[in-house]
């Protein structure tokens, strides 16, 4: 879909304060979590981070703190934590692996934890956005077809259509089936790249939401592939980064802020 000229919607804090903090997820376990949050008391909406397949490592430590820098209150719950609590992100992330990865119950409890972490805070405005990066696109999809959440983003979420091929390690399966169910408004960014999600497969999801009547805005970038966002990865696309990231700082401004805020 065609988005409108890109306008910075939320001015940048001053300054932040970040730290690993515990909160409650699924099944009222104790999980571990990086929060990071602007100076200052006034109101602002929270923005819940899902972390890539590698883990709860420090480049998505960094993107909470650049939500932070946008004016947000920002959390990233370590999907691992129960895994391998304490362990190098690697080391988590290969365990989870080995395990099928995180399962989507699980998921979806330590999100609404997170999320209800955020609106608990003295200066939430009760709004609440997720976003997350390769499975955690996915998972940022499915926490909005399940949670009252603001907004989601997509970034280059793998299985959400398409068939899930035999034989990989992970127990997932594609949210065709919960798509109607789609509660927020949702930005999907993807690689023209790509093969998970490939472009027939990100267009099998716009037109599922067209035929639902979902509200959603989807870009793909010519000659980026799958992850690139990641700084320390091969697949790091200056241009397309950049560009996603306006558009991530434009929808969530338009959705998570509130008049005067």
């Amino acid at each position: 879909m065609s988005a409108s000229p890109i306008t910075s919607a939320t001015p940048p804090a001053a300054g932040m304060t970040a730290a690993t903090v515990f909160l409650t997820g699924h099944q009222d376990d104790t999980i571990e979590a990086y929060l990071a949050t602007p100076e200052g008391g006034a109101r602002r909406g929270g923005v819940v981070v899902i972390h890539h397949m590698p883990g709860y490592d420090r480049e998505s430590k960094e993107i909470v703190r650049r939500f932070a820098e946008l004016g947000y209150d920002a959390v990233c719950p370590n999907l691992y934590h129960r895994e391998a609590p304490g362990a190098s992100p690697d080391d988590a992330a290969a365990v989870g692996r080995a395990n099928g990865g995180v399962p989507d119950e699980r998921l979806v409890g330590d999100v609404a934890g997170a999320a209800a972490y955020l609106r608990a805070l003295p200066t939430s405005n009760g709004k609440v956005g997720v976003i997350g990066y390769c499975s955690g696109g996915r998972q940022s999809v499915l926490a909005a077809c399940t949670l009252d959440v603001d907004a989601a983003v997509d970034c280059y979420g793998a299985f959400v259509t398409g068939t899930v091929p035999e034989g990989i390690p992970l127990k997932v399966t594609n949210l065709v089936d919960r798509l109607p169910d789609l509660r927020a408004p949702l930005l999907g960014l993807f690689g023209a790249e790509d093969t998970h999600p490939s472009p027939e497969q990100v267009a099998e999801l716009e037109q599922i939401l067209s035929e639902h009547g979902k509200e959603f805005e989807f870009h793909s970038y010519e000659g980026a592939g799958h992850a690139f966002f990641a700084v320390n990865r091969p697949n790091y696309d200056v241009a397309a980064a950049l560009d996603g990231w306006e558009r991530v700082t434009e929808f969530f401004g338009a959705r998570l802020r509130t008049s005067g805020s």
